[in-house]
């Protein structure tokens, strides 16, 4: 039993100091991105949205590499699966918002 208590206590010993700077690193990249959004960000945002319209307007879409395009794909698909992730925690379901009185269940069965 001695022998198991010491392979675990040195494993556990191993395992801290392996862990302990790269958590230390995952923490700060955390709190840097996975914060919600300050006053400062929404300028960034802003101009970002614009850049983008202008983009449009001026053609410059075409000039994007294909790598460019399917990252630009990939970010729209994820915000958009975050937004139907939102709705169907803000509704309480998947189907569809109960709304009462909008329906007459007679009527359909």
């Amino acid at each position: 039993m001695a022998k198991v208590v010491a392979y675990f206590t040195r494993r556990t010993n191993q395992l801290v100091q392996f862990s302990g700077p790269r958590l230390a690193t995952a923490w700060k990249y955390s709190k840097a991105e996975l914060g919600p959004p300050s006053l400062k960000d929404l300028g960034e945002v802003q101009n970002s949205i614009s850049s983008i319209v202008t983009s449009y307007k001026t053609g410059a879409y075409r000039k994007l590499t294909v790598r460019e395009a399917w990252l630009n794909t990939l970010v729209t698909a994820e915000v958009f699966c975050w937004f139907i992730a939102g709705e169907c925690i803000g509704k309480g379901s998947i189907i569809g918002y109960n709304i009462p009185g909008a329906v007459n269940w007679d009527m359909h069965f």
